[in-house]
């Protein structure tokens, strides 16, 4: 072999090691295992990547409206509460066509905002009553990078479904029987993924349960009893105390569950009756609110001891708060802002802004975007030090679902106008 022939094959070994190591680090860098996901690319489940509001800290636009920082935008049908799911170059919602009862998965290109399929997945058997402030599409779509979930109530149950990128239906599967009577207020929690489960909670005045579904082909894993108490909170699955633990609020109580088997881990009492938000932590201390009947906001060591470090009367009901760096963020109902310290629950300060709130916060580089029910989207310095408003921006008339912030992107589902006339539209803001 000559000097040429070695070189050559040198230098092709080498790429080929270069190779096999980009594709490990590649795999390292997936989402809780999932190689086809990445974190700073895509926000694949309610509340993003890291489960708790966090974006990465690529900047983003500080200022938007329907003008400013307007990559593009596009009209979305039907109506719905979910928020944006984005994985690659696709972003997914679920809405409903409340007229003719009929339930949908769309998927949008990324780049453009064109919708690329709209998968009917249900008609008919919608529920005669739901809350004003709830839709037959509130759960967010979640996906483990090669398929997607969802979970909607009709004909008295609910129903998990499981969609391929193409919007073609891999599996459906009935969850439960759900037919709310006491409070007709409809069904919220959006499915969680763990490993090779998606969970799905399904709470009101009947058996109530936290069920797992194989992700593959939605076969039950486990199931778990719920107290008979109707409450709409998505489960989080956290890392805390050394170990994955799933946080949950509602029924008057803190739990905290092995998301493996779905066995209680520890419970404490606390929060009120019924919950929407979902629990947030910070290091070992993990964090809930409620708001019906009465108002609480507390901290509990998550050790296993279920110590309550704090309890405070103010509450945030629909929403999650934001913790981060030792530190509480809640936007409450009526609309006030505050900062307490996560130790011991002091008051670092307090802003009153404008209420009604449904939208949760998100954090992207230090700044926390949190919108109100009337479409104002604060962006508020996540500092200790001193309430920092950094923009208050008007997007549409009105804003329940939260954002997804990837990539250098935000992406805002809002409505605009009312009545007939009311149409709900997806943005994209960036500096593209």
């Amino acid at each position: 072999m000559n000097w040429l022939s070695i070189r050559h094959v040198f230098v092709c070994a080498c790429i080929c090691a270069m190779c096999t190591l980009s594709s490990v680090t590649a795999e390292e860098k997936g989402i809780d295992g999932f190689p086809r996901l990445s974190a700073e690319r895509d926000w694949p489940w309610w509340r993003g990547p890291k489960r708790n509001g966090f974006a990465d800290n690529v900047p983003v636009p500080t200022t938007l409206s329907e003008t400013d920082n307007v990559v593009w935008k596009v009209p979305v049908p039907g109506r719905g509460h979910s928020s944006p799911t984005v994985v690659g170059n696709r972003v997914f919602l679920t809405t409903a066509d409340t007229k003719e009862k009929i339930h949908y998965v769309l998927a949008f290109d990324r780049q453009t905002g064109k919708q690329i399929w709209q998968k009917e997945v249900n008609q008919g058997g919608f529920p005669e009553k739901n809350h004003a402030k709830n839709t037959e599409a509130t759960a967010t779509v979640a996906s483990d990078g090669e398929r997607l979930f969802t979970a909607f109530y009709h004909h008295d149950k609910v129903v998990a479904v499981s969609l391929d990128f193409d919007g073609k239906v891999v599996w459906e599967k009935d969850v439960c029987r759900f037919r709310p009577r006491t409070y007709e207020y409809g069904y919220a929690p959006s499915p969680i993924i763990y490993e090779n489960s998606v969970i799905i909670s399904a709470e009101y005045d009947g058996d109530s349960f936290l069920t797992a579904l194989d992700r593959k082909t939605g076969d039950r894993i486990w199931q778990e009893p719920r107290p008979t108490m109707i409450s709409f909170s998505t489960p989080v699955i956290a890392h805390v105390a050394g170990k994955d633990q799933m946080l949950m609020s509602g029924a008057q109580k803190v739990w905290s569950y092995d998301p493996t088997t779905g066995k209680p881990l520890w419970s404490t009492e606390g929060t009120t009756f019924a919950t929407c938000g979902t629990m947030v932590w910070d290091g070992d201390i993990v964090f809930a609110s409620g708001g019906y009947p009465k108002a609480e906001t507390l901290a509990v060591k998550a050790d296993g001891s279920a110590e309550v470090l704090w309890r405070n009367g103010q509450k945030c009901y629909e929403q999650s708060m934001l913790a981060y760096n030792g530190h509480l963020y809640a936007l409450t109902g009526n609309g006030v802002i505050f900062c307490w310290r996560g130790s011991d629950g002091k008051e670092m300060w307090k802003e009153r802004l404008k209420g009604p709130v449904s939208a949760s916060p998100i954090l992207a580089n230090g700044n926390i975007y949190w919108a109100n029910e009337m479409g104002t989207m604060y962006v508020v310095r996540a500092t200790p030090e001193r309430f920092d408003l950094i923009a208050e921006n008007q997007i549409g008339s009105d804003s329940f679902p939260s954002p997804a912030i990837c990539g250098g992107e935000i992406f805002l589902r809002v409505g605009k106008g009312s009545g007939s006339e009311r149409q709900e539209w997806l943005f994209c803001f960036g500096k593209r």
